[in-house]
C-alpha cells in the first residue's frame, strides 16, 4: 500500500480509503498479497466518464454563474451503484465556503443530493436500495423521498457536515443517468427566504442545463 501510495502521491490513509471504495464498487480486486487489479466493470465506468466529461463541460457556465448569483458552492452530482458522486464543483468566492471534491461521493440516500438521486430512480431499484437505508434511519426517509420526487428538490441541512445546509435539484436527461444540481453552504447565514430562493433558482439553473444538453444532442 506504501508503494502505492508513493506511486499516486496521496498519504498511505486516503490511498487505503480510496482502495475500499474501489473494491465496495467492484472495480477493483485483491489479488496476491499487496497486490490489486482492475475488473471487467471499469469498461462500462469508462464510457460513462466519458458521457460525464460533456456533462461537466456543457454544465459548467450554468453552475458558474449559479455560484456567483448564490453566493455558495455549487455541485453536480451523478449516481454510481450505491454512491452519489461529484462530477464536478464551482466553488463561490468567500472566504468560509463549503468545498466537496470531484470525484469523491457520498452514501445514497443521505443529503440532500444523496436523497435526490434516489427518488429520481426507477422505482423497483429506488425500493431495493431504500430498504436498508430505512432500516438505518427509519421510515421518515420515504417521507423524504416522496416529497423530494412531488416537488423536484430535495434539503438536508447537517446531514452530511455539522452546520452545513443543502439543496438539490434534478438535471432531467434522457439517456444520462440521475444527475441533479446541488447547493451548499454554512447553515448560519442562509436564511428562510435565502434557501427559497436557492431552490427556485438551482431549478431555473436546471432546466438551463437541460435545453443545453438537449440541444448538444440534437
Amino acid at each position: 500500500m506504501a508503494e502505492l501510495a508513493a506511486t499516486i502521491g496521496t498519504p498511505v490513509a486516503t490511498t487505503y480509503r480510496y482502495v475500499a471504495l474501489l473494491k465496495e464498487l467492484q472495480l477493483l480486486e485483491e489479488g496476491r498479497a499487496g497486490h490489486y487489479h482492475l475488473t471487467s466493470q471499469v469498461m462500462p465506468l469508462a464510457r460513462a466518464a466519458q458521457l460525464a466529461n460533456d456533462l461537466v463541460r456543457l454544465a459548467k457556465p450554468a453552475m458558474e454563474e449559479a455560484a456567483r448569483e448564490l453566493g455558495e458552492t455549487v455541485m453536480l452530482f451523478q449516481q454510481f451503484g450505491d454512491a452519489a458522486v461529484c462530477a464536478d464543483r464551482v466553488e463561490c468566492d468567500r472566504a468560509m465556503r463549503f468545498t466537496f471534491e470531484p470525484g469523491h461521493s457520498l452514501p445514497l440516500g443521505l443529503g440532500a443530493s444523496g436523497k435526490m438521486l434516489l427518488a429520481l430512480l426507477p422505482e423497483i431499484e429506488r425500493d431495493r436500495r431504500l430498504q436498508p437505508i430505512v432500516e438505518q434511519r427509519g421510515p421518515i426517509v420515504r417521507d423524504e423521498l416522496k416529497h423530494a420526487l412531488e416537488n423536484r428538490y430535495s434539503v438536508s441541512s447537517g446531514e452530511i457536515d455539522e452546520g452545513v445546509w443543502a439543496c438539490s435539484v434534478p438535471v432531467l436527461a434522457y439517456g444520462r443517468r440521475p444527475t441533479v444540481l446541488t447547493m451548499a453552504g454554512p447553515a448560519a447565514r442562509i436564511t428562510d427566504e435565502a434557501r427559497d430562493g436557492a431552490i427556485t433558482a438551482l431549478q431555473e439553473y436546471a432546466i438551463r442545463i437541460q435545453r443545453t444538453i438537449s440541444s448538444y444532442s440534437l
